[in-house]
């Protein structure tokens, strides 16, 4: 029997990529520096700096290393910006913006911070005036500037900073983001004060709810800067498994049910299975006793692991597309197992089921296909059960996932505005219907 040619094609390839050693991403020369160091010192402890050029009009900027803590308060290395306006600052201090960006990789080259010209505003990838193979800059900074505040923008831990990036594990993502505020409050150079809102988008929004449900957390002392005041959290189509998954299943046959349900429901195409699989290696990366071959197949774990560590999401996505077409799939195994410790995982690793410590507000699109809205629909009413108050904010008109950071813009800028005014805000939870 002849052998196709796509065969051939795939078995070459496939070969190439068992036989070649995987090198490690190349990173510009300031994040070389921090992959060789060791995350000795205080939360928020800026471990390097870096002047850089940006093109916002009355800012300076820098590229930072920070201490930064995971799920099991292990002492990572973060990455990220900080950028501020020049001149003197009031005497309380500016108001501190931290930004916690989307998804765009999991190798160390896939920061924010090492694109050219990283302090401009929100460019998308997706969208028709993306000038990049990735995402990077950060929403309102122009406008931010203009106010008067400093914006922080972490990396996250994993993406420049050296170790395995935790992809989509919230609570990780999200003590990142409130280090980042921490390192912003500590920089002399910048004038920041204490009061802090932070804001997210997508992998970033899920950071945002989860730090905003860490209140213990943020109150540690010892830290590069304690006591920061928190206004408030923008979360614009922001994820939460655990809201998907409340609790543990009653067992391993139940939870293999679930957790094969859970698989095909995020894996409709390519581009979102190039999502799921990298949220599965930053899950192991959080949780070492897990296994990737619980779900994946043996071919599927190597091909995982080498992709998640050496490219961003979009070149990873591709290089499925190229390799696997429509047989990506192939790559699962046709039952997970251990099942229980990896939806365990997802819930330990997602937001806490804690009252946020200060005024939520969510933007989100009725045509958002990567993060279902019923994740932060019930989101909202868990914590409102609890007493918070949690906004949601239906975009007008068709909004994708991707047109909702620019869309929402104008609105949450005005929100920012009266939270550090200190502007009285109306609880924004759905009214209970009479029983």
């Amino acid at each position: 029997m002849k052998t196709s040619i796509t065969s051939l094609v795939l078995a070459t390839l496939l070969g190439l990529l068992s036989l070649t050693v995987c090198a490690d991403p190349p990173v510009p020369p300031f994040y070389e520096e921090v992959i060789k160091m060791s995350p000795q010192g205080k939360l928020g402890q800026i471990l390097k700096k870096e002047r850089i050029k940006t093109s916002v009009k009355g800012a300076q900027a820098w590229r930072i290393a920070y201490i930064s803590s995971d799920i099991a308060e292990r002492k990572t290395i973060a990455t990220g910006l900080i950028v501020a306006p020049i001149g003197q600052a009031p005497k309380e201090g500016r108001p501190i913006l931290a930004w916690a960006h989307g998804t765009t990789g999991s190798a160390q080259n896939c920061g924010p911070s090492q694109i050219i010209n990283p302090t401009s505003p929100l460019n998308e990838y997706f969208l028709m005036d993306g000038n990049s193979w990735t995402d990077y800059g950060i929403p309102n900074v122009e406008e931010f500037i203009k106010e008067g505040y400093v914006i922080v923008a972490t990396d996250y831990q994993g993406q420049g900073g050296g170790g395995k990036h935790q992809y989509a594990v919230a609570g990780t993502n999200g003590r990142d983001a409130i280090n980042s505020a921490r390192a912003a409050s500590s920089m002399k150079e910048v004038g920041a004060g204490k009061k802090t809102i932070i804001y997210g988008w997508s992998q970033g929004g899920g950071a945002t709810i989860a730090a905003a449900s860490l209140p213990d957390y943020q109150a540690l002392k010892g830290t590069a800067a304690d006591n920061l005041q928190y206004l408030g959290f923008v979360a614009l189509a922001p994820d939460d498994i655990a809201a998907m998954l409340p609790k543990l299943p009653a067992d391993e046959s139940s939870a293999n049910k679930l957790m094969n349900e859970f698989t095909q429901a995020n894996i409709p195409n390519v581009f979102l299975f190039a999502h799921y699989v990298m949220g599965l290696w930053g899950a192991q990366a959080a949780n070492p006793n897990l296994k990737l071959t619980d779900i994946l197949t043996d071919e599927g774990a190597k091909v995982v692991n080498r992709l998640a560590s050496n490219k961003c999401v979009h070149v990873m996505a591709d290089t499925f597309n190229f390799a696997y077409g429509d047989q990506y799939k192939s790559l699962l195994k046709p039952t997970a197992s251990n099942s229980l410790a990896w939806i365990k995982a997802f819930i330990d690793g997602s937001v806490k089921p804690v009252k946020p410590v200060a005024p939520v507000v969510i933007y989100w699109g009725t045509k958002d296909t990567a993060v279902p809205p019923i994740m932060h629909e019930l989101y909202q009413k868990q914590m409102c059960a609890m007493g918070a108050n949690v906004g949601r904010n239906q975009l007008l008109g068709e909004q994708s996932h991707f047109t909702t950071p620019g869309v929402s813009a104008p609105m949450y800028l005005a929100w920012v505005k009266d939270r550090i005014a200190g502007k009285p805000l109306e609880n924004a939870c759905p009214q209970l219907s009479p029983k």
